[in-house]
């Protein structure tokens, strides 16, 4: 990468970081791009330069947070032998993604101008839950063929599993019936979500690797 692309990165994230807290603590609706510019330490023409639009900025902004924080996740677990400690650890991150103050933050304004802005939640759906059921596809495919686990349908199995890791305490964050989720009732949710995914899909060590499920 050249010194004008790093340049050039920098700031674009630079933008992002501004924005993120604009659209967080306003809104969408709320967030102008004269405040994102003013958070963010540039001039408007700047920001214009790098973002058309504040929709541009804001699917920017939602792609880049989900890739980061998915990256993260499945890179670090790709090659688990064990299936039931890889599924454990991928849960465990992906409580912790949903559970963090920004992504409460963000799913909350996402449902609340949905009806209004109804574009933040494809691009949302689209960064976010299915990029996240793609990695989990992914990585559950190749355990298949690996003859470690058994399903003739990897994303909706996937699907289910993105579910399970949400049991409890996600949707009490999310309305703020909880301040947060201890780490008992964490621990619980992997734990459940691991036995029960592997319950249906995981493979008997003395029956055929071909069985399917």
């Amino acid at each position: 990468m050249s010194e004008h692309e790093d340049h050039s990165a920098a700031k674009r994230q630079q933008i992002v970081s501004g924005a993120e807290l604009v659209f967080t603590e306003c809104g969408y609706e709320g967030a102008s791009m004269s405040r994102i510019a003013a958070q963010a330490g540039v001039s408007k023409g700047t920001l214009y330069n790098y973002f058309d639009g504040k929709s541009t900025l804001f699917a920017w902004f939602v792609e880049d947070k989900a890739r980061r924080n998915l990256d993260s996740i499945f890179q670090t677990v790709a090659e688990e032998d064990d299936p039931a400690a890889a599924l454990a650890a991928i849960a465990l991150r992906m409580l912790e993604m949903t559970l963090s103050p920004d992504n409460l933050a963000l799913y909350r304004m996402v449902v609340s101008e949905a009806q209004t802005f109804p574009e933040l939640a494809t691009v949302f759906w689209n960064s976010g839950p299915c990029r996240a059921i793609a990695y989990m596809t992914d990585w559950i495919r190749r355990q298949v063929a690996a003859g470690r686990l058994a399903t003739d349908n990897p994303s909706f199995a996937a699907e289910q599993f993105l579910a399970l890791c949400q049991t409890r305490v996600a949707m009490q964050c999310r309305l703020q019936l909880i301040p947060k989720a201890s780490d008992a009732e964490i621990e619980q949710v992997v734990g459940g979500a691991v036995r029960v995914f592997l319950a249906a899909y995981g493979v008997d060590p003395l029956a055929s690797h071909g069985s399917s499920r």
